[in-house]
């Protein structure tokens, strides 16, 4: 059975090509795909690996960056933050047509819905998301020159590009017109903190976005899908944690998320964990809130945008933008200082 956007004969040579050691037939299998990268388990007789590429149509090169995945979790291998250990990078994408990274296999569990939350208890819980919370913590903490990312993003003036990024993004999906969204845009731009920290910042983390420990998911193994982290405010990177707890969030996803489960901390309680572990104060929080409001409103109306467009399909694309009036609504309300 074809799978799409792969070709193993292609990739066993190139892992070869590469010194890496291929045992018997190499098999792969998809386990993830659709609006985010494609990626898959390739297996030999004796090894595993994670192999990950763009979607095969509707590439968004910002949103699918293989280089900026590989260059930052080849920089943390050595640090307090788990990643997987990187294995190869065929940047020209003659292996698979497409930029292309492998790792190793971290063997552990994903929770990406409310039934996977079901396995665990009240307790495990809250001993996983105080770890997770730590990680991010940990990911901010390291001194981006000293594992040789210096270079990699722009942190002065970050969060005014955000700003101006997103209301650029609305005007190329919106599918109706929000009052909202301009409004909210207009109050961004005045808000803009004078001074922000300046860190690596994932750009997407959230418990789905990792791998735990089987045996005790109090342990974060692996954070994982690193292709919008770059040099920011770290602040960026909690809000958006916070705001992801929104039930709302699962219109834009899809599906019940873990991450949306009445059985999670709260967004305020995230954010108090957060400033504890990391020694950070949440200065100009309201702002960051809002911010995080804003991109999540514009990302599922995009969702919808190309669904209507003929690239992404099923109802749940087309209902994505149904968040997006709540999302601008409630960042307008955290401007104001007013979280509910």
């Amino acid at each position: 059975m074809s799978l799409p956007g792969m070709d193993i004969d292609a990739l066993a040579r190139y892992l070869r090509e590469q010194g890496v050691e291929v045992h018997g037939d190499l098999r792969v299998e998809l386990i993830s795909g659709g609006r985010s990268n494609l990626t898959y388990v390739a297996a030999d007789d004796s090894s595993r690996w994670v192999v990950r590429r763009p979607p095969v149509a509707g590439l968004t090169p910002s949103a699918h960056d293989m280089a900026r995945e590989f260059t930052v979790t080849a920089a943390l291998g050595e640090s307090a933050v788990p990643v997987a250990k990187t294995i190869a990078f065929d940047a020209t994408g003659s292996t698979l047509g497409a930029p292309m990274t492998v790792v190793e296999f971290v063997d552990g569990t994903v929770i990406r819905d409310q039934d996977d939350l079901a396995a665990l208890n009240d307790d495990q819980v809250g001993a996983t998301v105080d770890e997770l919370v730590r990680v991010l913590a940990r990911l901010h903490a390291v001194d981006p020159a000293a594992v040789g990312l210096a270079e990699f993003g722009r942190p002065h003036g970050f969060v005014a590009r955000q700003v101006k990024l997103w209301a650029s993004q609305w005007d190329r999906v919106k599918t109706r017109e929000l009052p909202d969204v301009a409004t909210l845009h207009l109050a961004l731009a005045e808000a803009v903190p004078r001074e922000s920290a300046a860190s690596i910042v994932h750009g997407d983390f959230r418990i789905d976005n990792t791998i735990l420990d089987t045996a005790d998911p109090s342990r974060v193994r692996a954070v994982v899908d690193w292709e919008l982290s770059t040099l920011g405010d770290p602040l960026t990177d909690v809000a958006l944690m916070c705001v992801y707890r929104s039930p709302v969030f699962d219109l834009v996803l899809g599906s019940r998320a873990a991450w949306t489960s009445d059985r999670m901390p709260t967004a305020d309680a995230l954010a108090q964990t957060y400033a504890t572990a990391a020694g950070r104060d949440l200065g100009d929080w309201g702002f960051y809130l809002a911010l995080a409001n804003f991109k999540l409103g514009i990302i599922g109306e995009g969702i919808t945008h190309r669904a209507r467009q003929g690239s992404d399909a099923g109802a749940a694309a087309e209902r994505a933008a149904e968040a997006t009036p709540e999302f601008m609504a409630a960042g307008l309300r955290a401007l104001k200082g007013d979280r509910a």
